[in-house]
């Protein structure tokens, strides 16, 4: 098959005996690229008149290594050690290129080997061949200042607040003509997403990661109390027991919608208290507006109420735990340039804002 000699192009192992490649692995690289490679290639080939399109099919690129070595060189041991290779398997690859060509191509003399004619017509697009196919097979180089594509990333409202707000601020400074649609996670379809680059990378709790995914922890978190910067508990917060604490009407964010417990309930409850929970909103969002507004006090992520104007905050009068944001992506963009420069322009990112 075509797609087996293009797959060769580049190795040098060969079985000493039997004078054939030996097959190597494929990576999850090549299955990627290989499909518009192989089409670029079959073009060049054809196009430089190496070989008739009826003839590629059956072409193993590594003869055409072999015989640039063999027209450098004009000698079948020092073509031999150019490509790594014995001289019975480059004596078996010249037998190849013979019936390929339907030529003699190298003809014996007093010292090596001279080319035919054809031979020697094949020289300069045979150069150009392996230069053009050896640029096809180089990884793509990334410019951010002239970048133009266009990335999905799917988060939830917190990490929206806290993560993508700076991300995107320095974003548009580095590569202004970037693109980023911001979308909601959906933790039953991230992974499928992912797969189908429906998204390119998700930000996310380490539960929603799995073996299949990529994964980059980014920060750790914490939970502090937020209230409006004139509530009357500012004045004595010093004499904020736990027992006031739990008797101040708390807003919570519940991402059912529906739910009036959570972390600071579990950590209460170990100590046999219990708090008044009298609002429960879906989004984290809407939480600092309705602080603002009323004498109420929430427990939330300390990135999430940084810089917000009008409200106070402070430590919690009980220890409670945090939680982990991870960022989560699939092989399928793990080595691409433009996607690896995103990756760790947000590490960055949320490293400093840690720092």
């Amino acid at each position: 098959m075509w797609i087996y000699g293009w797959r060769y192009l580049f190795t040098t192992n060969y079985d000493n005996n039997i004078h054939n490649e030996i097959p190597g692995p494929i990576s999850q690289a090549d299955a990627i690229v290989k499909p518009h490679t192989v089409t670029k290639i079959n073009a060049i080939l054809y196009r430089c008149n190496i070989i008739t399109m009826k003839d590629i099919r059956n072409l193993d690129l590594n003869l055409l290594k072999a015989l640039d070595a063999l027209l450098d060189h004009r000698n079948v041991t020092r073509a031999a050690a150019r490509l790594g290779v014995t001289q019975p398997a480059m004596s078996g690859m010249l037998t190849r290129l013979r019936d390929t060509f339907d030529d003699p191509l190298f003809v014996r003399a007093q010292r090596g080997i001279e080319p035919t004619e054809r031979a020697q017509a094949l020289a300069i697009p045979l150069k150009q061949v392996l230069g053009e196919v050896g640029a096809l097979l180089q990884p793509p180089v990334f410019d951010p200042a002239t970048a133009t594509q266009h990335f999905t990333i799917a988060s939830t409202d917190y990490a929206l607040r806290a993560i993508a707000l700076p991300f995107l601020a320095k974003l548009k400074r580095l590569a202004p003509n970037i693109r980023v649609a911001l979308v909601l996670v959906n933790d039953t379809q991230m992974l499928s997403q992912l797969e189908r680059g429906v998204i390119d990378l998700a930000l996310v709790s380490p539960e929603y990661t799995c073996q299949d995914l990529h994964a980059r922890k980014l920060f750790d978190e914490h939970y502090v109390c937020v209230v409006r910067q004139d509530h009357p508990i500012i004045k004595r917060q010093r004499d904020l027991t736990l027992e006031r604490f739990c008797e101040l009407d708390h807003a919570l964010v519940s991402y059912s919608g529906a739910g009036f417990r959570g972390a600071t309930d579990e950590a209460l409850e170990k100590m046999g208290k219990t708090r008044r929970v009298t609002v429960s909103v879906k989004s984290f969002l809407i939480v600092p507006d309705l602080l603002r507004s009323s004498d109420m006090v929430s427990i939330l992520p300390s990135r999430l109420v940084t810089d917000l104007a009008g409200l106070a905050v402070f430590e919690p009068p009980i220890a409670i735990t945090g939680f982990t944001k991870m960022a989560a992506w699939h092989e399928r963009t793990h080595r691409d340039p433009a996607q690896r420069w995103l990756r760790q322009l947000l590490f960055d990112i949320c490293f400093d804002n840690h720092a």
